[in-house]
């Protein structure tokens, strides 16, 4: 991909500063003609040492820090804003009513200090007529960070970013500065999707060096980006721009994921574990496709890392990040491969230790029991994948196992977690994805098979499809083109063609292959050599990025009746007794916002009726929300195994909190064919002839019933309840096992036989 000059100048501010989520993108700003004047700038900076002060504040700002001592007169002395352009200053209108949010469930207000008006806007009219929310904080107090004093008082225990995003959010105008006097943060919360920031150091831009980033704020709310230029190029259609910019990140991301998944599957193929023992040589023989869960299963216990990471979710203190953060990890691998190159293929210690932090993850573990709660769950279990740890298939986990890690080359990791991390030379920030995009980008790692090279094999663009080249050359020189076609979806025409058909030997194969050869195989692989070969499904549908702007009103267009079957105010009860089911989820993306507009709803239901009694008082109202709307309203299937697993990972992170379990979702989303089964009633049916094994089935039926009942009433709050669900869940499975057997004998009647008559003798028969 090229840049012009703009778009670098771009990408380098960007990256001085580092956004967190997607804020504002660098081809966003280049379509709406955002140039940072440097010319400007240096008479800029001298106005803006001016007016800030190096002053010390005892216990928040050192002699020698520039902070900003009056934010309205830095906004019309730096940025040109007008006076009136500040509603809530001084010898202006106040903040109207409708801008504040009270907090019932807390007690507590939500107000920012100025707003700023639409142009052209009637003031104090509706919502709509604010561009912007300020929130200007004590000087120096920390902006992610709870105040001791804030611990102390009732009302909310939450950050400055996280009140603020909540009050964007719900008065619905997306775009507010958050200013501590040291530091001027631009957010971005729009409602119903992921927020983002991008924080402007007031210190760094008094400074030479960090005339860019000066340039940048300026650039972004001076007076003529937010007032002066054309509607179509001001503030907020540059950050609205940069959200429609996800779909190209989903595409290119996901292809950079497929290649993880081959440098993962190179990395265990080459590895050499306990002497000459490979447990993934000896599965490739009796179970591939275990290998291939395994290894989107590593990938997905990173992605869920990285997001828990971005946002906060993972224990903050030195000790995590030095020792098991998978963002540190990454650096220090890429520091290592700019001074150590060539000791990479022989350094063995990362996938040690991100076997440590799976193994953390699951156990839970800390100086106190809230530091890391135990997670559990199919995701982290160390039995589920073995091999992983380079231990036998049907082995189980102790602590005191002695058992040998796979010896995967320090490169290797680096290299999967680049493709994870980097996107164009930029760190991508997971915070910015929707949980949408991940599943998505993850879906297009499904469907593929790990298979074993019977001789010397080459992967073909477009669908990265394997063929083996000593078969290709015994096929017959004209139909060598047309089997490509048919086989890989792979044309050759002209003089590639040509030479295809005149190959005498594999390099000649190679040679008329040329630019079709794709990136994942740069080097034939030889016989024996483990790859993955996409399925018939996979090479005919591919993976689609399902936005949200798609979701949100199929959703709200299929709930609507239910809200006006349940009237003008559900009480929260009759919403959580809605059920919605997804039957081809494939990552969930539509489960995923329906769990967010039930949760909606059921917060607003509790505002009316009153929040429930074990509502938990570290734990937002509207995360509680969506973690028994998850628990308790959603349903799915889908016949990919792998595709469970993934919508499984979907709605724990719409649902993740920092000090609870995830939410227990085995019971709803289930492997399994839509369009293929038996009611009850059929069953019922089936077995009506012995009225005894029909009682026993009913009772049955009602004790499942009830596990299930069990498993939906309360919130998976601890690491016991996680343990007791799941054990209810094998319980109503094997209450359920009789009608299972039933249904199976019915289904395999009808598929074998051709007429009824077929079909029932071969019920009789089974």
């Amino acid at each position: 991909m090229t840049f012009d000059r703009e778009t670098l100048a771009h990408k380098e501010w960007l990256g001085m500063l580092q956004p967190v989520g997607l804020i504002v993108s660098s081809l966003a700003l280049t379509k709406h003609q955002a140039v940072l004047d440097r010319s400007g700038v240096i008479e800029l900076q001298s106005k803006l040492q001016e007016i800030v002060s190096t002053a010390a504040i005892p216990g928040q700002i050192d002699q020698g820090i520039a902070y900003i001592p009056d934010f309205p007169n830095f906004a019309q002395e730096i940025l040109k804003w007008q006076p009136e352009d500040l509603v809530g200053a001084e010898n202006q209108p106040p903040i109207p009513p409708e801008l504040e949010l009270f907090l019932s469930d807390y007690g507590e207000t939500l107000k920012p200090t100025y707003a700023i008006p639409q142009v052209g806007a009637i003031r104090e009219s509706s919502l709509q007529s604010y561009l912007m929310l300020i929130q200007i904080l004590p000087t120096g107090l920390l902006l992610d960070k709870v105040d001791e004093a804030s611990e102390k008082n009732a009302g909310w225990n939450a950050s400055p970013q996280a009140k603020f995003e909540r009050l964007l959010r719900e008065t619905e105008i997306p775009i507010g500065l958050l200013c501590n006097g040291k530091d001027i943060r631009l957010v971005y919360a729009p409602r119903g999707e992921s927020s983002g920031y991008l924080t402007f150091p007031v210190q760094a831009m008094t400074e030479v060096a960090g005339r860019p980033i000066l340039a940048a704020l300026e650039m972004l709310l001076g007076q003529d980006r937010l007032f002066t230029v054309p509607t179509d190029h001001r503030l907020p259609k540059i950050l609205s721009d940069s959200r429609s910019y996800q779909a190209e990140v989903s595409t290119q991301l996901a292809g950079q994921v497929l290649d993880a998944l081959w440098e993962l599957l190179t990395g265990f193929q080459e590895a050499d574990t306990n002497a000459q023992k490979n447990p993934v040589l000896e599965l490739a023989k009796t179970e591939p496709q275990h290998i291939y869960g395994g290894l989107i299963t590593t990938l997905m216990r990173l992605v869920f890392l990285l997001y828990a990471e971005d946002r906060g979710l993972m224990p903050d203190d030195g000790i995590y990040h030095r020792c098991y953060a998978v963002s540190a990890l990454y650096q220090k691998l890429r520091l290592d491969n700019t001074d150590h190159p060539k000791e990479m293929d022989s350094r063995h210690g990362a996938w040690v230790s991100l076997l440590s932090l799976f193994r953390l993850v699951y156990d839970g573990g800390g100086s106190y029991e809230a530091y890391l709660p135990a997670r559990h769950g199919q995701l982290f279990d160390p039995d589920e994948y073995p091999f992983l740890e380079g231990r036998p298939q049907g082995s189980h986990y102790r602590d005191d196992d002695d058992f040998y890690a796979p010896r995967i080359p320090d490169r290797t990791i680096y290299r999967i977690l680049d493709k994870l991390l980097m996107l164009d030379g930029e760190r991508l920030s997971y915070r910015a994805l929707d949980v949408e995009q991940i599943g998505s980008v993850y879906e297009a790692i499904m469907g593929y098979e790990v298979k074993v090279a019977e001789g010397k094999s080459i992967a073909l663009t477009p669908n990265n499809v394997v063929i083996n080249l000593e078969a290709l050359l015994a096929t017959k020189p004209k139909q060598r083109a047309s089997l490509l076609k048919e086989e890989a979806g792979c044309n050759i025409s002209g003089k590639s063609r040509t030479d295809l058909e005149a190959a005498k030997n594999s390099a000649d194969l190679l040679t008329a292959l040329g630019r079709k050869i794709s990136p994942v195989t740069p080097n034939s692989l030889p016989a024996g050599s483990l790859f993955l070969q996409p399925g018939d499904e996979r090479r005919r549908t591919g993976s689609h990025y399902t936005p949200r702007k798609l979701t949100q009103p199929i959703v709200e267009t299929t709930l609507r009746p239910q809200w006006e079957r349940l009237g003008v105010k559900p009480t929260p009860e009759q919403i959580l007794e809605l059920k919605v089911c997804d039957l081809a989820m494939g990552s969930a993306a539509f489960l995923v916002e329906a769990c967010r507009q039930l949760a909606d709803k059921l917060v607003a239901a509790w505002e009316h009726h009153g929040l429930p009694a074990d509502l938990p008082n570290a734990v937002e109202p509207l995360l509680y929300a969506r973690r028994l709307v998850a628990q308790r309203c959603l349903y799915g299937v889908d016949k990919n195994p792998f595709a469970v697993n993934l919508a499984k990972l979907s709605l724990w992170l719409v649902t993740l909190a920092k000090d609870l379990p995830f939410t227990f979702v085995d019971h709803a989303l289930k492997c399994g064919d839509s369009l293929v089964g038996v009611t009850k009633a059929e069953i019922d049916d089936f077995s009506k002839e012995d009225l005894p094994l029909l009682r026993l089935l009913n009772t049955q039926v009602e004790q499942a019933k009830n596990y299930r009942a069990k498993i939906q009433s309360v919130d998976t709050s601890t690491d016991a309840d996680a343990e007791q669900k799941h054990n209810q869940l094998l319980q109503a499975e094997a209450e359920l096992e009789a009608a299972k057997v039933l249904g199976d004998v019915q289904i395999a009647a009808f598929f074998g036989g051709s007429s009824q008559k077929e079909r029932t003798a071969k019920k009789s028969e089974y």
